[in-house]
């Protein structure tokens, strides 16, 4: 039965419960140094601790490597990256984005609704209006959510 993390194949040759070590991205690099920034920002950490972490994340080829940087924050950050301004600024902007595409389908249905010989009788729109305006209260409810919550990183070890 394979594990995930636990490397099995015809191929592997290392011990068989070794957890195997994945590489970090920059992606996650970069994400890790911004929330030690945002940390020092918020006067969690010293000039002194964040130049040794950002030293050990630039440095680092595994997420292992990078759970010991942000384990002493609340969080281990995600709330100081959630409650950035970019951060909201990007969600408010895909909010929007997503209630006009919405806005130009729904006036779409109702063009073709109030073009045509109306069969089936009734308003048939009413109902996929229904479900993509429903779609767009709930993105909006994410977004004003993620203001105190956000997912975990890839980096914390409760996401594994």
């Amino acid at each position: 039965m394979d594990r995930p993390g636990v490397p099995t194949g015809p191929g592997y040759t290392g011990p068989p419960d070794e957890p195997v070590a994945v590489r970090a991205s920059d992606d996650e690099r970069e994400t890790v140094a911004r929330v030690l920034n945002l940390a020092a920002g918020a006067g969690m950490l010293t000039l002194a601790e964040v130049d040794d972490r950002l030293a050990r994340v630039y440095g680092s080829r595994t997420r292992a490597e990078l759970v010991p940087l942000t384990a002493d924050l609340p969080d281990h950050g995600r709330r100081l990256l959630a409650g950035a301004p970019d951060a909201r600024g990007a969600a408010r902007t895909g909010l929007r984005r997503h209630r006009g595409s919405i806005l130009v389908v729904s006036l779409l249905l109702l063009g073709g609704w109030a073009l045509g010989n109306h069969e089936p009788p009734g308003f048939w729109p009413a109902f996929p209006l229904a479900f993509l305006w429903l779609g767009v209260l709930t993105y909006a409810r994410r977004v004003r959510r993620q203001r105190t919550s956000s997912t975990l990183p890839m980096w914390s070890p409760e996401s594994r």
